[in-house]
């Protein structure tokens, strides 16, 4: 087993290594990471899931070592409780979209892929089950200010109407 300790390491270093330049160079990160750094800084929000119950996070945004990466950690606090969370946002050069993982100390996880900025909006569209059934989320985020956005979830079960499940409102409330 002691041999195996390392094997992830090797492979995300093997992975890496084609990526350097020729003149042995870091890569730079292509110019649609830059928009990342939108969230960089430190975000507070409120909101509402289902219309109703109440939803307050607060979390803080940081560029990863490379400067490919925004990793952000913070709290929020909902009708389940609160909760702690990670997420790490990337842009995929091969799919030309933005993708998002994310975990909580509830032991949730979740991968976004596909996430496409178009002018002030940021759209992930998330196939999954709900209920059983099969059904996709559309994750929205419109970029107000350099300081303000909104946020609105909707779900479509078996490809029929847009039903909301959650929106609300982001401040930076630092830099």
């Amino acid at each position: 087993m002691r041999a195996l300790h390392g094997l992830p390491s090797l492979l995300l270093l093997i992975a890496a290594a084609p990526s350097q330049s020729q003149d042995g160079q870091a890569p730079k990160p292509p110019a649609d990471v830059a928009q990342l750094g939108y969230y960089v800084g430190t975000w507070q929000g409120h909101g509402k899931i289902g219309g109703e119950a109440e939803l307050a996070s607060r979390f803080t945004c940081e560029w990863f070592r490379g400067g490919f990466q925004v990793v952000c950690r913070g709290e929020e606090s909902g009708p389940t409780g609160k909760r702690a969370f990670i997420n790490i946002k990337s842009f995929d050069r091969t799919d030309q979209t933005y993708s998002e993982y994310s975990a909580s100390s509830m032991g949730e996880t979740e991968y976004n892929q596909g996430g496409k900025l178009a002018g002030n909006k940021m759209v992930y569209l998330i196939d999954q089950s709900l209920d059983g059934k099969p059904s996709t989320i559309r994750y929205t985020e419109t970029r107000l200010s350099p300081d303000a956005m909104t946020y609105e979830a909707e779900v479509s079960s078996n490809g029929g109407l847009w039903k909301e499940m959650a929106q609300g409102k982001l401040k930076k409330v630092a830099s």
